[in-house]
């Protein structure tokens, strides 16, 4: 099994190739990352060397490269993603746009052309349906409408319809999830749980945002060890 990694520097990226290294031996992955400002090589330093692992630094965007890499491989997951809310806000969010929607056009390219690949898992978000108020009685499903709020959600939703359109389209073997928050080992410290714990040890305040009586919903990083337990029998010594 031969599976492309973008992004794979990142947080959720750099867990999920241990995570397949660990659980699959037989396994080989390629990672792309672009090395943006929230990447980090250390965390991935304990595998670096594994043969069954190669580091590619380059673009999503870039055509070529992303079709050469695809054609490697059978697999393709997408965690490259600018996602960073505030920055969208008060940066700008023309990288937010190149990477989340004419990135995963790029794939998406790159895929159909390749028509070895058995999956395409592009890795999105749950802010693309907006937010709730606290005592709506209403959840989100995947029927619900797109209305995201801020520019970097608004980006991961054009990502998306790409690939729904590519799917009826073309046929593409692409499939779209979106987790809620994630927390865990190796988060970049711009992110809410690792800021306010950075803030407390330096005996810092933490930030209120808004009036304070939002609510989010956090998934760890690694569940699926706990998920992996489950599924053993339950005599089975941990």
């Amino acid at each position: 099994m031969r599976i492309l990694v973008t992004g794979g520097l990142g947080f959720i990226g750099s867990n999920f190739i241990r995570m397949v290294l660990q659980s699959h031996p037989e396994c080989k992955i390629i990672n792309i990352d672009k090395v943006t400002y929230c990447a980090n090589f250390d965390n991935l330093k304990d595998i670096e060397k594994d043969p069954r692992y190669a580091f590619v630094k380059g673009d999503i965007c870039d055509a070529e490269l992303v079709s050469k890499l695809v054609s490697q491989v059978d697999y393709v997951i997408n965690f490259a993603a600018e996602t960073h809310v505030d920055r969208s806000i008060h940066i700008g969010s023309r990288d937010f746009v190149m990477t989340n929607v004419v990135g995963v056009q790029t794939i998406l390219d790159a895929v159909r052309r390749n028509s070895q690949i058995k999956k395409f898992v592009s890795v999105s978000t749950d802010e693309i349906y907006g937010s709730l108020e606290l005592d709506d009685p209403n959840s989100w499903t995947e029927e619900s409408p797109l209305e995201p709020n801020v520019p970097y959600a608004a980006a991961k939703a054009g990502g998306d319809l790409l690939c729904r359109a590519y799917f009826k389209t073309f046929g593409i073997p692409v499939v779209v999830t979106h987790c809620s928050n994630n927390y865990g080992p190796y988060q970049f410290p711009e992110k809410l749980i690792p800021f306010s714990i950075l803030r407390v040890l330096n005996g810092q305040p933490i930030p209120l945002y808004g009036d304070g009586k939002y609510v989010r919903d956090w998934i760890y990083v690694q569940a699926w060890r706990d998920l992996q337990c489950y599924r053993q029998p339950r005599n089975a010594k941990h």
